[in-house]
């Protein structure tokens, strides 16, 4: 008896997305949180940790809808005609939703040790779900923060572009998911220090609405008083079709042609495994 192949439509790609940046959030923020309220781990620790959450995120969601996890890559992909616009602000609404929803339970389970540790739910912990500039205690500004936003996003969609481009000998073996979360890793912690390596708005504006509806009252401001939130969700979005195009242009446009065909052939949802 043959199996019928079934697609999955729209909905079934918005679940993926939801399903797939909840898990990404359930580790990243989880993590943050275990080390900055309980004082369980470093910065490595939350390095990997967010790396790790998204190799995961990406596995549960490349399937049906290439797990992009990030309205940065969802957004690049539309501008370069690899992702139909029509399709943008669903997988947007469900990425952002997933991470809602993930702060919600994290902010949940912490709630004796986030109580403990910021009886007031001021800036001190504020940083557990959404970032500040300088990490709320460095001399970066919001505009600091904007420009690493910018330049964080350009490079996670330079390395994605290359990773997941069939001419240019992408990881075989569905290895992709796991290198991308190796390169979070490392901008992590590389490019960590400015800006708390938001590079997903969905990933910062999820969490810091669900911790400003349980207690943070701030959450939309940094530590120099500044309405920051805008500064996470705009700088990735730029950053990100930046860093697309220079892939394009430095090195998408020398690549030899024989693995065209093969790319044209394969489903478009099984085409894009970002990040």
């Amino acid at each position: 008896m043959a199996v019928r192949s079934r697609v999955p439509g729209l909905a079934g790609e918005m679940a993926a997305e939801f399903a797939g940046t909840m898990i990404l959030i359930l580790f990243g923020v989880g993590v943050v949180a275990q080390v900055a309220a309980a004082e369980i781990g470093d910065h490595d620790s939350i390095a990997w940790a967010w790396g790790i959450g998204v190799t995961l995120g990406v596995y549960v969601a490349a399937r049906i809808s290439g797990g992009h996890l990030n309205p940065a890559v969802t957004v690049a992909l539309a501008v370069f005609r690899e992702l139909p616009w029509r399709k943008v602000a669903p997988y947007v609404l469900a990425q952002t939703a997933g991470a809602f929803v993930a702060a919600l339970i994290v902010r949940w389970n912490y709630t004796e040790v986030l109580a403990k540790a910021d009886p007031e739910h001021t800036i001190k912990t504020q940083g557990v779900f959404s970032t500040l500039p300088g990490n709320g205690v460095l001399p970066v500004d919001m505009w600091g923060g904007l420009r690493d936003q910018i330049i964080g996003t350009a490079i996670l969609l330079f390395v994605v572009y290359a990773l997941i481009d069939v001419r240019n000998r992408p990881p075989l073996a569905n290895l992709a998911p796991v290198v991308i979360g190796l390169l979070v890793v490392a901008i992590g912690m590389a490019w960590g220090t400015n800006a708390g390596y938001a590079i997903n708005p969905a990933r910062d504006f999820g969490p810091r609405l669900a911790s400003f509806l349980t207690g943070y009252g701030e959450a939309w401001r940094d530590q120099n008083g500044d309405l920051y939130f805008w500064v996470p969700i705009v700088g990735p979005l730029v950053g990100g079709v930046l860093g697309a195009a220079l892939y394009k242009v430095l090195v998408h446009r020398f690549l030899p042609q024989e693995e065209e065909s093969a790319a044209a052939s394969a489903p478009e949802h099984t085409q894009h495994q970002p990040a």
